[in-house]
């Protein structure tokens, strides 16, 4: 018998087998026939479900293509000095630019041309990348000085730190400290206090680090769980 008969003392009641106590038990080539043409029925209504779905979404979505001679925005990604990406909220930067489309590569690349400060990027990006811009005579658009990587990131540099922690993982205590990166925003973060002592040892000259923190040192546990 099966192990969820032996275990229950009944036969496992599933959509591919459905019948009552007492009916007699379909078995061998009826019970593979059965079988096999529920998961056929299964599959038939599971595909026009998608086909449905996604004729809707298509109404709405249309292929993103540009022409030699558009203006684009580089889409960008914050990250900090300890590898962490960085939620972009409402006023943080997402994009550069606009830069002009030298020429289209294939149905999916362009060639921007880039201006000398961004020479280490590579000039053919992916259309995810691209985000149209329209000109405007009235636009003034002033570029920031932003130390862009190779993989379109800008590394952010912490602005101040908040609250310390102290948290118990598997026996051990771990020293957490909130980042603070953008005021405007409110972007923080919360890091390991050794990651962000090595990262910017020049962060714990004035505050004396996690000891002088007064009520939110390190050496107090917290109940609130860092977001």
């Amino acid at each position: 018998m099966a192990p969820y008969e032996a275990l229950y003392g009944r036969k496992c009641r599933t959509p591919l087998c459905w019948y009552q106590d007492g009916e007699s038990v379909v078995v061998g080539p009826e019970l593979l026939r059965q079988t096999t043409e529920k998961v056929k029925l299964i599959q038939e209504r599971m595909k026009a479900s998608q086909s449905r779905q996604k004729s809707y979404a298509d109404q709405r979505r249309r292929p993103l293509e540009f022409v030699a001679g558009d203006h684009v925005f580089l889409k960008i990604t914050l990250t900090t000095g300890v590898g962490r990406a960085i939620r972009s909220r409402k006023l943080s930067p997402k994009f550069i630019g606009p830069y002009q489309i030298s020429r289209k590569i294939g149905p999916v690349a362009y060639e921007v041309a880039l201006p000398p400060q961004l020479a280490n990027l590579h000039s053919v990006f992916h259309v995810s990348q691209l985000r149209k811009y329209v000109p405007d005579p009235s636009h003034v658009l002033e570029a920031e000085d932003l130390q862009i990587r190779g993989d379109l990131s800008v590394e952010v540099h912490p602005m101040g730190l908040g609250d310390f922690q102290t948290r118990q993982l598997k026996g051990k205590f771990i020293s957490l400290v909130q980042v603070i990166w953008d005021k405007r925003t409110g972007d923080s973060t919360w890091e390991l206090e050794e990651d962000v002592r090595r990262s910017y040892p020049h962060m714990f000259a004035d505050s004396g680090g996690s000891d002088s923190a007064g009520p939110y040192s390190a050496s107090s546990l917290s109940s609130h769980p860092p977001q």
